[in-house]
Parts: structure tokens; C-alpha cells; sequence
């Protein structure tokens, strides 16, 4: 089994930024790819953004791509959401995900390791 944690979330009003992490405290997750997701109120769970083991490539949902970035820090065991000009629409519950083989996927299937969630919510 692998944990994950995510922190960072938080009220913030539009226009502003966050960073979420995620950290995965006991296992090393330097060869996994990870991932991001998100699920906004009433709706289902949607890609945020994706990240291979190695972290030289990964993929940004369109609908974020020109706000968000993903990156990981293998020496910190963790993955990270940058996250500016946040708007209402970018409320949701936001997820770290992980899978054992190192190409990332856009597919929530794919992730077998999920965290437990960080709240976002963007006031107007």
C-alpha cells in the first residue's frame, strides 16, 4: 500500500494562487507516475494533471493548462500543484493519485493509490 497525503488547499478569492503537495511519508515514490485530480461540487472526478516517474514528461488538463503546472521533487518524496489566477470553477476537492509503473496516465483507473483529499475553494 502506498500513502499519500495532500496539504495545501484552502478558501482562497479569485484571482490568487495556491501550491498544493503531496507527499507520500512512508514509501519512495521516485518511480511512480502521479497525478492530480479533482472533483468539483455535484460533479465527478476529473483530471487536473499528470506526471511521469521521472518528471520529464507530464500533462496538463486543457481546461488548467494555461494556470497550472505540476512538478515533483523526488528528494522530497512529494509532487506539487501550482495553482494561479484561481477562479470559482477551480472549487473542488482536489486528489493525489499514484500508480506503480512510471508513464503517467490520464486515466483515474489507472491510479491505484489515492489520498484522502485537500479542499480548494475559490470565493468570487
Amino acid at each position: 500500500q502506498v500513502q499519500l497525503v495532500e496539504s495545501g488547499g484552502e478558501l482562497v478569492r479569485a484571482g490568487g494562487s495556491l501550491r498544493l503537495s503531496c507527499i507520500a511519508p512512508e514509501r519512495t515514490v521516485g518511480d511512480y507516475a502521479m497525478a492530480w485530480f479533482r472533483r468539483p461540487p455535484g460533479s465527478e472526478r476529473e483530471l487536473v494533471a499528470a506526471i511521469s516517474g521521472s518528471g520529464r514528461s507530464w500533462h496538463v488538463a486543457d481546461a488548467v493548462k494555461a494556470r497550472f503546472t505540476i512538478s515533483r521533487e523526488p528528494s522530497k518524496n512529494a509532487i506539487y500543484l501550482q495553482m494561479n489566477n484561481l477562479g470559482p470553477g477551480d472549487t473542488a476537492v482536489y486528489y493525489c493519485a499514484a500508480r506503480t509503473s512510471s508513464p503517467y496516465s490520464t486515466s483515474a483507473s489507472s491510479y491505484a493509490y489515492w489520498g484522502q483529499g485537500t479542499q480548494v475553494t475559490v470565493s468570487s
